[in-house]
């Protein structure tokens, strides 16, 4: 079975860091791309990132552009996700998920449990 299970998340005060973490199992992790959506209380999901098989392609929400870096190590079947200068607006609960090909424009297949990212002061 699939699993996708995202861990990292916290209380950080605004202009903070946290680095999320997606430990993968239960399929062939270097061949396939992976993203990062999050929900905060009360909204839609919304897609933040995205990264292909082999980690060359990348892709950003503008709203966390240049700020947060996806990338992943497929020796440890992990994908991570670098947050810097977090805001207030990026709180939300974080999940991983696993695209349905190689490539960051393939549709999700799975979605893990996410993790609570809160940004207060």
């Amino acid at each position: 079975d699939v699993q996708l299970q995202a861990s990292g998340g916290g209380l950080v005060q605004p202009g903070g860091y946290l680095r999320l973490s997606c430990a993968a199992s239960g399929f062939t992790f270097g061949s396939y791309a992976m993203s990062w959506v999050r929900q905060a209380p009360g909204k839609e999901r919304e897609w933040v990132s995205a990264i292909s098989m082999g980690g060359v392609t990348t892709r950003y929400a503008d709203s966390v552009k240049g700020r947060f870096t996806i990338y992943r190590d497929n020796a440890r079947n992990t994908l991570y996700l670098q947050m810097n200068s977090l805001k207030p607006e990026d709180t939300a609960v974080y999940y991983c998920e696993k695209k349905r090909g190689s490539t960051v424009y393939y549709d999700m297949d799975y979605r893990g449990k996410g993790t609570q990212v809160t940004v207060s002061s």
